[in-house]
């Protein structure tokens, strides 16, 4: 069977540049693709988020979402709220399933939602 290594998800944006700038002003370090296409990688810890434009992007009609599980999303949603950065950013509460989670939604209306475990 075929061991499976990583995971990008791709989150489609209306403009680049302007979801560069997002993406790094939340931290992430990001490289645009050499190619034709309008396309880049953000990376942060042993994450890896893709970029793609898309024409015509509505993002009140979004549905993409990605979970990204962190060690702290107390630390993160602070980070994040002082990030300067677009967007809505919904505080971490506690969760019935041992996780305290919060989320982010980008201009282009991708969740990301992260959370922790529970500290004991």
């Amino acid at each position: 069977m075929v061991t499976f290594t990583r995971v990008s998800p791709v989150l489609p944006v209306g403009d680049l540049s302007a979801s560069v700038a997002h993406y790094r002003a939340l931290g992430f370090t990001v490289e645009t693709y050499a190619g034709e296409a309008e396309y880049a990688f953000a990376r942060r810890g042993g994450i890896e988020l893709h970029l793609s434009r898309v024409d015509g992007l509505e993002p009140d009609l979004s549905v993409v979402s990605a979970y990204l599980y962190v060690d702290d999303a107390e630390e993160l949603s602070e980070e994040w709220s002082r990030s300067g950065a677009s967007g809505r950013f919904v505080p971490p509460v506690d969760t019935d399933y041992g996780l305290r989670e919060g989320a982010h939604i980008d201009p282009d209306g991708n969740l990301l939602r992260y959370g922790s475990p529970l500290k004991q």
